[in-house]
Formats: C-alpha cells, sequence, structure tokens
C-alpha cells in the first residue's frame, strides 16, 4: 500500500467513526445506510469497505473507541487525586460522572444490545467486547481500591457487572426523566455505600474519612503507591 495512503487511513478511519456514531444516534442502527454515513464523512463507499467490512465491524469499532476514552478520562480523574481524597464517597463521585455526549452513545448502543439479543452470533461478538471491558473496569478497580487500603469480597468480574448495570439501568432512566433523575444521580447516591458493603480493609491499614482506608505509607514510597493513571479506573 502507498505510503500516502498509509497516512490517511487513521483520519478515514476517524471520520467515518464519528460520523457512523451521529447518523445512529440520528436515524438509529438499522435505518442508517452506509452510503448515509459515507456521505456525511465525506468519503466514498470503496473508502468504507477499506476499513470495515460492515456495520456491525463499525458499531464495534465504536464500542471499542468508547471503551477506552471512558477508561482513560476516569483514569485521569483519579490519578489527580491527592492521597486525603481517596475516599468511597470521592471516587463514587468521578465515576458517577456523565459526559454530555453520552445520550448519542446510550441511544446506538441501546439499540445494537437488542439487535444482538436477538442474533445469537452478534451476541457472542459483543459478549467479548463486553468481557475485555469489564476486565479492565476489574483490574482498575482493585488498584485503586488497593489504594484507598481497600480490597473487594466479591468476585471483581461479577462487581465490574453490576457496576455497569448500575450505569446503564440508571441512564435508561435519566434519559426518560432528566429533571427527576439527572444523569449519575443513582450512583452517586447509591455506589459509595455498595463499595463499602462489598469491600474490606486490607490488613495494616488505617480507616480514614466516610469509612475509606488509607494506605500505610511508611513501607511504601510515594512513587510506588500512586501509579500511572492508565491503571486507575472504576
Amino acid at each position: 500500500m502507498p505510503k500516502g495512503v498509509t497516512r490517511r487511513r487513521p483520519r478515514t478511519r476517524a471520520a467515518l467513526l464519528k460520523a457512523a456514531l451521529e447518523t445512529f444516534a440520528e436515524h438509529g442502527f438499522h435505518a442508517t445506510t452506509i452510503e448515509q454515513i459515507c456521505e456525511r464523512a465525506g468519503y466514498t463507499r470503496g473508502a468504507y469497505y477499506s476499513n470495515f467490512a460492515s456495520k456491525e465491524e463499525l458499531f464495534l469499532a465504536l464500542f471499542d473507541e468508547h471503551s477506552d476514552r471512558t477508561v482513560r478520562r476516569l483514569a485521569e480523574s483519579i490519578d489527580a487525586l491527592t492521597a486525603e481524597e481517596y475516599t468511597l464517597t470521592r471516587l463514587a463521585e468521578l465515576a458517577a460522572r456523565v459526559e454530555p455526549d453520552e445520550r448519542d452513545w446510550y441511544l446506538v448502543t441501546t439499540e445494537f444490545t437488542l439487535h444482538a439479543i436477538r442474533d445469537p452470533q452478534t451476541a457472542w461478538v459483543l459478549a467479548r467486547h463486553d468481557a475485555r471491558l469489564r476486565a479492565e473496569i476489574a483490574r482498575g478497580l482493585t488498584l485503586v481500591l488497593r489504594r484507598a487500603g481497600r480490597e473487594l469480597t466479591v468476585d471483581a468480574d461479577r462487581f465490574a457487572r453490576l457496576l455497569i448495570a448500575l450505569r446503564e439501568g440508571g441512564l435508561a432512566q435519566s434519559y426518560v426523566e432528566p429533571a427527576e433523575l439527572p444523569p449519575g444521580s443513582l450512583e452517586r447516591q447509591f455506589l459509595a455505600p455498595l463499595l463499602e458493603a462489598s469491600t474490606r480493609e486490607i490488613p495494616g491499614t488505617g480507616t480514614g474519612n466516610d469509612g475509606c482506608t488509607t494506605p500505610d505509607t511508611g513501607t511504601e514510597d510515594e512513587g510506588q503507591s500512586k501509579r500511572s493513571g492508565s491503571d486507575a479506573v472504576i
């Protein structure tokens, strides 16, 4: 492949992804045609098929992109916390944040999930992507809780499923009744108590504010106890 084409491919792919998300949110996943996506992105069908084999493959690329962006945003917020801010309440507040553009994604992913429920092969593929996201959530949650001197008393993957259910179920109600239940309200109210009930203090740590424990830094220097943002995510 010519080098110029190779350099253009990331830009073309990004434009198609952006156009697809906007078009899916506006018209629906099934109603949207490849021609509509290409027209909005300003590319031809040839450019589309050189990047994606189908609308399903395009959606899964959007899923992975959205997952990575959500994980990165939360990791950066958590990594900016001071030692005194490592409380379950503060962590819950950060996890409860809902970006303004989340509504479009919620519309698209909900429709695709219904499509997957009806189609076993699509469900199998979507489940693989869901599993990768849960693994990242479980890994990051374990690390963040360790910073706070706590550890899960339940299976991390199961707890990640519960967090996702709380998030998605809460958003479904919030987008129907935004005045009654602003996005993120359920997480802000119930996530900290849920974390408290599903974790325990790691031996050798002390209890801090809000029932959250803090590590004994006498045996661990700051460089070791503070991991990078890529490792800190709920």
